[in-house]
């Protein structure tokens, strides 16, 4: 059975840091491309970051780049996204998904709640 899992995330204050980890099991993992969602409240869930099945081409959205870093390590089944200098428009449940290339989604996580905050 195909399961993502994410963890990670919290109440942090605005320009800290929070690393999410999406843990995978039940399926294939280095054949999918893994990407980040998030979705603020009110709002469309919007793509944030994404990594292909080797780890060797990474993409984001252009309002985190420079602050958060997407990877992979394929022996933990685990993607992380690294981030950093985070604002209070970074707020949002973020999910992560593994499809075929970036943005597709075949599967989803449950998500985790990232709140910036002071």
């Amino acid at each position: 059975q195909l399961q993502l899992v994410e963890s990670g995330g919290g109440l942090v204050q605005p320009g800290g840091s929070l690393r999410l980890s999406c843990a995978a099991s039940g399926f294939t993992w280095n054949r999918y491309t893994i990407s980040w969602f998030r979705q603020a409240p009110g709002k469309e869930r919007e793509g944030v970051s994404c990594i292909s099945s080797s780890g060797g081409r990474t993409n984001y959205r252009d309002s985190v780049k420079g602050r958060f870093t997407i990877s992979r390590d394929n022996t933990k089944k685990t993607v992380y996204l690294q981030m950093n200098s985070l604002e209070a428009g970074d707020t949002a449940v973020y999910y992560c998904a593994a499809g075929p290339e970036c943005w597709v989604a075949l599967k989803w996580g449950q998500g985790t709640q990232v709140t910036v905050s002071s």
